[in-house]
């Protein structure tokens, strides 16, 4: 077993801690919510208040962190001069148009 790299290796992803806690807010602010629901058992309204105030605060807190990742990576896309990620436009000349080919006249 070798347990010596096998090459120099980048520094990684620079979006991807972040990614990974924006994901992580989202489901604890998700959870959380979940657990705060006064129709299922009325506590006392600080303590529910409270638990909204923070689950919105990390489902908000998590989206903003996805949001700057995506907008992160699809900037580095852009300054390299690749197409964007998504559907190719009308210019690309290796699509066919879809429906039965024509029968010419």
């Amino acid at each position: 077993m070798n347990l010596k790299p096998n090459g120099k290796q980048g520094p990684g992803d620079p979006t991807a801690a972040r990614a990974a806690l924006g994901l992580g807010l989202l489901a604890v602010g998700g959870w959380l919510l979940t657990t705060a629901r006064p129709w299922d058992k009325p506590g006392h309204p600080l303590t529910l208040a409270l638990g909204w105030t923070a689950s919105g605060a990390m489902l908000v807190c998590g989206l903003l962190l996805l949001a700057r990742c995506v907008r992160t990576v699809h900037a580095e896309a852009d300054r390299d001069g690749e197409p964007p990620p998504g559907p190719p436009g009308p210019s690309d000349s290796r699509l066919r148009p879809s429906g039965p080919p024509s029968r010419g006249r």
